[in-house]
């Protein structure tokens, strides 16, 4: 079976895909040996790892780059957030995404953003049209991240987006920010059996509830970078301030020999 058929397959109705994003070949080998089925990046990790802001500042060369040293470095599906395509042109953003698929990714999360629902439904229309169920479309809907309607039409317009997207050829739908249980189930109702994908957030519903409702995939975004990178900063700043070397060799279940011998594959 093909990468990108096996990772379609991921999404079977009553069960719960979870995804840990990875910013990096080293951070996605990790995750994989840590029982993850399908590795997805995250746009601000991989953005942070390059020394870029979030937000379609990274270098789509960066980026194909990053998809293919990935690609190496793992033995399961890749499914890759490509922000907005890094183009408002349809066949710009497809072509974008193109070079994800030559480099062996075989999804991808494609967000609206701040930008016209129309203009995202083209390039998912665009994007399918050229690769067919050989790539994976979940598109993002920031009706619950950015300030575009008011609060009480969020449900409403996540809605008539999943409509408009569902239409265009998406295979799922993700819903960020997302996190009440009357809004949740709403949301899998509106997406017409596509699977739903909610991002961690602290107050987010735990998995089996997740799963009860019917959302079909749960992914870390960001938050496993940041965390990673708070570390860093947190043990840089004291060992900078006092040269104290202890705390660098108190992290749990990370060494030197088991980490060189898991990036042997």
């Amino acid at each position: 079976m093909s990468h990108a058929a096996a990772f379609h397959g991921l999404h079977v109705p009553g069960q719960l895909l979870v995804l840990a994003n990875a910013w990096d070949a080293g951070s996605a080998r990790l995750i994989e040996a840590a029982g993850s089925a399908a590795i997805a990046t995250t746009s601000s990790g991989v953005a942070w790892a390059h020394g870029y802001p979030d937000g379609d500042a990274l270098p789509v060369d960066v980026l194909v780059a990053t998809v293919r040293e990935i690609v190496r470095a793992i033995g399961v599906p890749l499914t890759v957030d490509v922000e907005g395509g890094y183009s408002d042109d349809p066949a710009t953003a497809a072509a974008n995404v193109a070079r994800i698929v030559a480099a062996g990714g075989v999804g991808i999360n494609i967000e609206d953003g701040s930008g016209s629902p129309e203009v995202l439904a083209a390039k998912i229309a665009a994007i399918k049209a050229a690769h067919g169920d050989g790539i994976f479309v979940n598109a993002r809907i920031d009706v619950f991240l950015k300030p575009l309607v008011a609060a009480d039409a969020r449900d409403g317009e996540v809605a008539r987006r999943m409509a408009i997207y569902r239409a265009a050829g998406a295979d799922g739908l993700f819903v960020p920010g997302l996190a009440d249980p009357a809004g949740i189930a709403a949301a899998v109702a509106a997406a017409g059996g596509l699977p739903v994908n909610l991002m961690a957030l602290a107050h987010l519903p735990d998995g089996a509830t997740l799963r009860a409702l019917g959302v079909r995939r749960l992914s870390a975004g960001g938050a496993l970078a940041s965390a990673a990178l708070a570390q860093t900063q947190r043990l840089a700043r004291a060992f900078t301030a006092d040269g104290d070397s202890a705390a660098l060799f108190q992290t749990e279940g990370v060494t030197y020999g088991g980490t060189n011998a898991l990036m042997q594959r």
